[in-house]
């Protein structure tokens, strides 16, 4: 869902009111990884988190609650990030595995399996002649890829996802970052993991308090169901508007971002 909130104010020009804001909570850290631990870059597998930024989530896991909410397959990202102890809910949260390894799979979603895998193979087949076009299998959604193409065959890649959707009612597209995503047509997102991992967790607005850190329009609605109990932190470089109450510019203000976090716990331990 597009954002409909107001600019994001600076994360590091407000600390005074983000310390209060935390202050005598335990902080659950949910945090998008493309775009977010990692830069985003040509193709998915190269985006690939750095040792260093994989520290500080260690860190950050030993003080907070952590949790990686991705558009990526939840084995995917969970190969990547290799952090064991902490939730990772993938395809955009169709999959969430819990920090024990135990995995919940929204039911619609698994049903619905094997149509994925065939419009997988369908959309494949439709764009393997257009240079540069990617066609991910996401386990229960599907991304169609096209940083790599060219304006001119652009029309080609969303001509082809228009004609598959006309074909399969079942699903539908949204955009991200030079993307776009097959997904289920179910009432289930990025937004609505957090609230199941939140629930699980026993979250209480006395005692807990959820910050989520994203960069693309999937995790506006992450942001936005947590606007009354936390609060979300948009990467991007340039304003813009969104559900996010805060704002920094890129992946290595994030590594920062943790950082201040982990500071915070360790003062209020003291």
């Amino acid at each position: 869902m597009p954002a409909e909130g107001r600019n994001p104010i600076a994360f590091f020009e407000n600390l005074d009111q983000i310390k209060d804001q935390i202050a005598g909570r335990e902080v659950f850290l949910f945090l998008d990884y493309d775009g977010t631990l990692t830069p985003i870059v040509a193709t998915p597998d190269l985006a690939i988190i750095s040792d260093g930024m994989r520290r500080t989530v260690i860190q950050a896991a030993q003080k907070a609650t952590v949790s990686i909410v991705s558009g990526r397959a939840t084995g995917d990202v969970r190969g990547k990030v290799k952090i064991d102890g902490i939730f990772y809910a993938g395809s955009h949260g169709f999959e969430i595995v819990d920090p024990n390894g135990e995995v919940t799979i929204n039911e619609e979603a698994q049903r619905i399996r094997s149509t994925i895998d065939e419009v997988h193979g369908k959309l494949s087949e439709r764009l393997k002649k257009v240079e540069g076009a990617l066609v991910e299998n996401v386990k229960y959604t599907i991304s169609s890829h096209y940083r790599l193409v060219s304006e001119e065959d652009f029309p080609k890649v969303e001509g082809a996802v228009d004609a598959i959707l006309e074909e399969y009612p079942s699903l539908r597209k949204t955009s991200g970052k030079k993307v776009f995503e097959i997904r289920p047509r179910i009432d289930w997102d990025k937004g609505k993991a957090v609230n199941w991992i939140m629930d699980y967790l026993q979250f209480d607005k006395g005692k807990h308090f959820p910050i989520y850190i994203g960069d693309d329009t999937t995790d506006e609605d992450a942001f936005r169901v947590l606007k009354d109990n936390g609060f979300g932190i948009l990467v991007a470089e340039h304003v813009r508007a969104s559900e996010a109450a805060y704002m920094i510019q890129n992946t290595d203000e994030v590594k920062t971002v943790l950082e201040y976090f982990i500071e915070q716990s360790q003062k209020d331990m003291l």
